[in-house]
C-alpha cells in the first residue's frame, strides 16, 4: 500500500473539477480540433504501454501486438472511434472496450496490412515496450488485471516524474532524492535525524519536508487521474481502482 494512501493524501479536497484531457476530446466528439487532437495524443502516448501489454497477454507475438496496437492509436487519432463514446465515462474504460472491440471485429484487416507500411500515428518505442514486457513477472494475472495494474503504475510515475521536475525547479533536488523514498511505501532505511545532518537541517524540518513531499505526490496523482475523467464522481471510483490494481 502506498504512502499516500495511508495519509489520506488523495481524499475529496475543496478544488473545482477543472476541464480535463479527456473532457476536451469528448467536447470536439468526431470534428476535428487542434486542442482535442493533441489532448488525445497525449492520452494515447501514456496508454500505449498498458494496452500492449494487454495484447500480448491475449497471446498475440510481438510484431502482431505491435501492429495492433498501432492500427488501434490509428484509428482513435482519425477520430473514427471517439464520436461513437458517450459524453460520460472514463477513458481507461472507453479504451479498453474499444480495443475489444478492434481486436474482435477488426483483427483481419488490421492484420492484412503489410508489417511498416501504414501510416504510424505516434511515435513510439516498440522495442522498449517490448522489453518492459518480458520483465513483467510470470504470474496469473488476466489481460484485464496487468492492464489496470499497467495503467497504475503510469499514473504514479508521471506523479512522480512531475514532483521530480518541481524539486528540481525550486533547487530542492538533493531534498527530493533524501526523501523519494518514503513515497514507495516503504519506511525510510535513513533515519530522519541522519538526513538532517547531510542537508544541514533540523530532524524537525525533514519531517515537516517528508511530510510535504507525501502530501504534493497524493496531489499530484489524483491530478494525473482526473485528466482521464470526466466527473468528480468517475474520479473517485478511478482513485479507489488504483489502489485495487496496486493491490494485485
Amino acid at each position: 500500500m502506498s504512502q499516500f494512501e495511508n495519509n489520506g493524501s488523495l481524499s475529496r479536497g475543496g478544488a473545482a473539477f477543472v476541464t480535463t484531457h479527456w473532457s476536451v476530446v469528448l467536447a470536439a466528439g468526431d470534428v476535428a480540433s487542434l486542442r482535442s487532437n493533441e489532448a488525445m495524443e497525449k492520452l494515447c502516448c501514456a496508454y500505449w504501454y498498458p494496452l500492449y501489454a494487454y495484447v500480448r497477454r491475449k497471446g498475440h507475438s510481438v510484431a502482431d501486438a505491435e501492429d495492433l496496437t498501432q492500427q488501434f492509436f490509428a484509428q482513435l487519432l482519425e477520430n473514427k472511434l471517439v464520436g461513437q463514446c458517450r459524453r460520460e465515462g472514463k477513458f481507461r474504460s472507453f479504451l479498453l472496450a474499444s480495443l475489444e472491440h478492434f481486436l474482435a471485429k477488426e483483427w483481419n484487416r488490421a492484420h492484412r496490412q503489410k508489417r511498416g507500411g501504414g501510416q504510424t500515428f505516434l511515435s513510439l518505442d516498440d522495442a522498449n515496450a517490448e522489453a518492459r514486457y518480458q520483465r513483467e513477472p510470470a504470474d496469473e494475472l488476466t489481460a484485464e488485471k496487468i492492464y489496470d495494474r499497467r495503467w497504475a503504475m503510469m499514473i504514479l510515475d508521471s506523479a512522480m516524474t512531475r514532483l521530480r521536475e518541481e524539486y528540481a525547479a525550486g533547487s530542492k533536488t538533493e531534498l527530493f532524492r533524501q526523501l523519494e523514498g518514503i513515497l514507495s511505501g516503504e519506511k525510510s532505511e535513513t533515519p530522519y535525524a541522519e538526513i538532517a545532518t547531510r542537508l544541514g537541517m533540523t530532524e524537525g524540518a525533514v519531517k515537516v519536508a517528508a511530510h510535504r513531499l507525501r502530501q504534493r505526490y497524493g496531489e499530484l496523482v489524483r491530478t494525473e487521474v482526473t485528466q482521464t475523467v470526466n466527473t468528480p464522481n468517475e474520479l473517485e471510483e478511478e482513485i479507489r481502482s488504483l489502489f485495487a490494481a496496486l493491490r494485485q
